[in-house]
This record gives C-alpha cells, structure tokens and sequence, in this order.
C-alpha cells in the first residue's frame, strides 16, 4: 500500500536501453505521482519499489514472463507493457501474478493514473484505460528509420538468433505477419538478407545491453 501524497515509486524493465529510457521520459511530466526510481536491463530490480512495468519489447511474452523473479521478494506489483493486448494472452499474464496489462497506445498521463491504480491494489486489463486508436508511446530501436514498434520488435527477435517460426511464437504472431514484418522493416532500412538486416541493426541501438540505472529515492534501496 502506498503512502497518501507520495509518488509511486517505479522501475522499468526491458533488456534495450532505448527502450526503458523511452518509457521514463513520457513519465517524467507526472514525477509528482510516479517517480522512476530505477530503469533495468537484464537484470532484477534492486530497488525498493511499488510497481515494476515490465516491457515486452523483445523479451518473452505471455506464460514465458518468469513474473517471480522480476522483483526478490514479491512485495512489488507488475505490470505488463505491450502492444500484444489479446484477451487470452492478457488474462495468463493475471493469472500468473500479474496485476496489471497497459497497451501501448496509452498516454503518459493514463499509463501514470494506472500505475497508481495498481499500486492502491487495483487491477487493470487494457480496456480499462487508454484509446486503442491512438499511436504506440515510449521510444525503441529504429524509430527514426521509421520502423514501427512491431517492426522493430521483429528485427531486435532476428538478431537474438530466433527463426521466424520462433519469433511467431515468441510474439503470438502469426507466422505470416511475421514475414509480412520482416518485409516492410527490410525495405525500410535497406536490407536484402538477415545478415544485412543484422549487421545494420546492430550498429543501430539493437543491440541488448545489461546496464542498471538507479535514480534517488528519498525512502533509498533495500539493505541486504
């Protein structure tokens, strides 16, 4: 439970620094309410914290979420991050410990109210906030090339190694709107095989890294 007047403390998990570092800056206007304490890549989250908004760029989605693990004891909530928003996937991630599922085509001001709902012990699916006909927030690798998130999501899987028969099942795509992916992204960065593709996206912002932020809190980290 959190205090009354104080910000929801929060930390921002995803393995690509461009994409935590996104997520922190449409929260950034409403500090007075959420405060990001910690942004993590490829790591638990050390902090003492309320909420952790797990991101699923690139990462495992739906009963592939090791939810336990991403906070040591248990006492935060998560909350998943996607643009993959189907009921089935939404409800696993609940059932699995999850307390809250945000679309992407949430403002920073909606995601900022929801993060302090599921703080005060609410639980929210993505009907319950956002317009699903507005843009994706936050930022991610190739955005300036003009990749969509999906499309881009699709080239950072392809440089992890997974086929695309994994990527589909990694992203609850179907294998041909996988393909269809990895056409548009080729043509819009220039590229005329996978080893083109991954050569390109590794130079620009793809690649993973493990690198851990923390941010002052005033009620500081955990000891131990």
């Amino acid at each position: 439970m959190t205090v009354a007047g104080v910000p929801v403390r929060v930390a921002i998990v995803n393995d690509h620094p461009i994409v935590v570092a996104g997520v922190a800056a449409v929260l950034e206007p409403y500090a007075d309410r959420v405060r990001v304490v910690e942004i993590v890549t490829g790591a638990e989250v050390r902090s003492e914290v309320d909420v952790v908004l797990y991101d699923t760029f690139g990462q495992d989605q739906g009963d592939g979420v090791d939810l336990p693990t991403l906070v040591d004891d248990g006492r935060a909530k998560v909350v998943v991050f996607s643009w993959n928003t189907e009921p089935d996937l939404v409800e696993r991630a609940l059932a699995r410990g999850a307390s809250g599922y945000l679309s992407k085509q949430v403002t920073g001001q909606e995601m900022a109210w929801a993060l302090q709902q599921v703080a005060a012990g609410a639980e929210l699916r993505p009907q319950d906030v956002g317009d699903s006909a507005l843009p994706e927030v936050g930022a991610w690798p190739g955005r300036d090339r003009g990749l969509t998130a999906r499309e881009a999501e699709v080239l950072a899987l392809i440089c992890a190694g997974l086929s695309n028969q994994q990527i589909a099942e990694r992203t609850y795509l179907s294998i041909n709107s996988v393909k269809t992916y990895i056409r548009t992204a080729y043509r819009k960065i220039g590229a005329g095989s996978r080893s083109q593709a991954v050569a390109w996206a590794m130079q620009h912002g793809f690649r993973p890294e493990r690198v851990r932020v923390l941010r002052p809190t005033e009620r500081g980290p955990r000891s131990g």
